[in-house]
């Protein structure tokens, strides 16, 4: 038959009649068979090829060690089946209810997310006991959705110290930005600075329930800077999931910050997929913005969407098994 065609980026004229690769002799280690040396035209294009080199045995890496799904001593799986189904009982129907916030912090503290308490401040009095209530120093917020995520606009005040200065703030927020019925503002405890992030949980039509993360704020949504992995995820999931978009940086000390508590983020990633995957009535889970800090993290804010289990024809992700 037809004598074999020569390897890319190799010539037919090597010693002996052996291969050698473009560009000059092969090195001794390379002669008689034993191996070749790849060669490239250009610089770039060897670097692609090294980056795919890297990429596979990332993969190979990851298909060896998918990681685990933690168990955690406190989640109350049988007290959150019974509490969704009472809430789906009380809203019959096809499309699901939005559970009122209240609702929503029952369910997630049933799988050990506590989500900061918030009360709502219809007026500087009621904003004033409130913040006796919960202990200076407060912060008094807008939730309005057009004003969300604009502190520029004045619709967040910090480190109210005292009354007086929960009733100036008060009186200043609703003087620029219009009555508290549009603004609906809330006041909380302040919690230790850090980064702001989001993460969520949603069903996916083609693969199930997804995972996803990112930081809070309109950049990122601009961008589409979000990272989504498939539930449940495992440790190594969470691990990787919190270091692939594109602004990681700020979550691992950027330019002198302090790193963040990267390990209370991938426990409550993990803790959010569980409650997804233990119960396939949670069509939806939004926590944010998630404050983490150097030590610990807090969820200022949280939303639940429970609807009776869609149809489901497979029986789980789409992953292929470990050998």
């Amino acid at each position: 038959g037809p004598a074999p065609a020569p390897a890319a980026g190799t010539r037919p004229d090597g010693p002996a009649g052996e291969d050698a690769p473009a560009g000059g002799d092969a090195p001794a280690a390379t002669r008689g068979g034993a191996g070749r040396i790849p060669a490239y035209p250009a610089a770039e294009r060897a670097v692609r090829a090294l980056a795919e080199a890297v990429r596979y045995a990332q993969w190979r890496r990851d298909a060896a060690e998918p990681g685990k799904v933690p168990e955690y001593d406190d989640i109350d799986e049988s007290g959150a089946a019974e509490l969704i189904a009472g809430l789906l009982d009380a809203a019959p129907g096809e499309d699901g209810v939005t559970l009122p916030d209240d609702d929503a912090l029952r369910l997630l503290a049933r799988y050990g997310i506590a989500v900061l308490p918030t009360l709502p401040a219809p007026d500087a009095d009621t904003a004033a006991r409130a913040a006796g209530r919960l202990g200076y120093p407060v912060a008094l917020k807008t939730t309005a959705p057009h004003l969300r995520h604009r502190p520029d606009l004045g619709g967040v005040r910090l480190d109210l110290a005292d009354e007086r200065q929960v009733r100036q703030a008060y009186a200043e927020m609703t003087e620029n930005l219009g009555k508290p019925g549009e603004l609906r503002p809330v006041v909380q405890p302040m919690v230790p600075r850090g980064v702001d992030t989001v993460v969520r949980a949603a069903i996916d039509p083609a693969v199930g329930a997804v995972l996803s993360f990112g930081l809070a704020g309109p950049a990122t949504d601009l961008l589409g800077d979000t990272a989504h992995r498939l539930v449940p995820a495992t440790d190594r999931d969470a691990a990787d999931l919190i270091r692939s978009i594109r602004t990681a940086p700020l979550l691992f000390g950027w330019r002198g910050s302090a790193p963040v508590d990267t390990a209370a983020l991938e426990e409550l990633l993990l803790r959010v997929s569980r409650l997804v995957d233990d119960h396939p009535e949670v069509v939806g889970v939004g926590l944010e913005p998630v404050v983490v800090a150097p030590h610990g993290l807090s969820v200022l804010g949280a939303s639940v969407r429970l609807a009776p289990p869609p149809a489901r024809t497979d029986l789980g992700p789409r992953t292929l098994p470990s050998y």
